[in-house]
């Protein structure tokens, strides 16, 4: 049954061809379960990966040193992970996709060629192919400012109510995120999206 307003092609091109199973799953409804999801995909790697408690690296991605990382992850080939990166579970990491120092990520999935400069934050979302995030510019996750944390996202100029109170963004292919740019919880970017240094978008107000 699908629960699913969103159509993945037309915002992660490459989406449903590493993750099939997921096409009639919410992006909420499967950051939900990225945990279950990505042990179950662990388990279908080749043995070009390291795997390690619910961590699996591939032989060609670098990582500096100071890295943290909290399984289940999986980081592709091609992959840059830079100094003090933070890595807290729920995370796959596409192909020859970079994670620059001092970033955070959790249960998010990003596609390939990817690119997050340094000191971002990216909280239960969904990253579309060749995204770049400048420095500083943070994907919001929760809004612990308000006493009401109802999330809302606006699919098709339809305002939808979604079950959890923490989601950040779908971030639609080639986006770019300046720098000190914020992402409200229930962000939706379409592809191509240009968001200005220091812009705040909130699309729930």
């Amino acid at each position: 049954m699908k629960n699913n307003p969103l159509e993945y092609s037309l915002y992660l091109k490459n989406f449903l061809v590493l993750f099939p199973e997921l096409e009639n799953q919410s992006p909420w409804d499967i950051i939900s379960s990225i945990q279950n999801t990505l042990v179950q995909k662990i388990k279908t790697l080749s043995s070009d990966y390291k795997i390690k408690n619910d961590i699996a690296i591939h032989k060609t991605a670098k990582l500096e040193d100071h890295v943290i990382i909290k399984g289940p992850t999986i980081i592709s080939s091609g992959c840059f992970i830079a100094a003090h990166a933070y890595l807290r579970g729920g995370i796959f990491i596409g192909e020859n996709t970079i994670v620059g120092p001092g970033c955070e990520v959790k249960s998010s999935l990003i596609m390939s060629g990817s690119a997050l400069a340094h000191f971002n934050f990216v909280g239960d979302s969904l990253l579309g192919s060749y995204v770049n995030m400048e420095a500083g510019s943070i994907i919001a996750n929760h809004f612990n400012e308000r006493l009401d944390k109802t999330i809302h996202v606006v699919i098709n100029s339809k305002k939808n109510k979604i079950s959890t109170t923490k989601f950040g963004a779908v971030v639609g292919d080639h986006s770019k995120i300046g720098a000190n740019a914020v992402l409200s919880p229930g962000t939706i970017l379409s592809p191509e999206s240009v968001v200005k240094r220091l812009e705040l978008v909130d699309q729930n107000h």
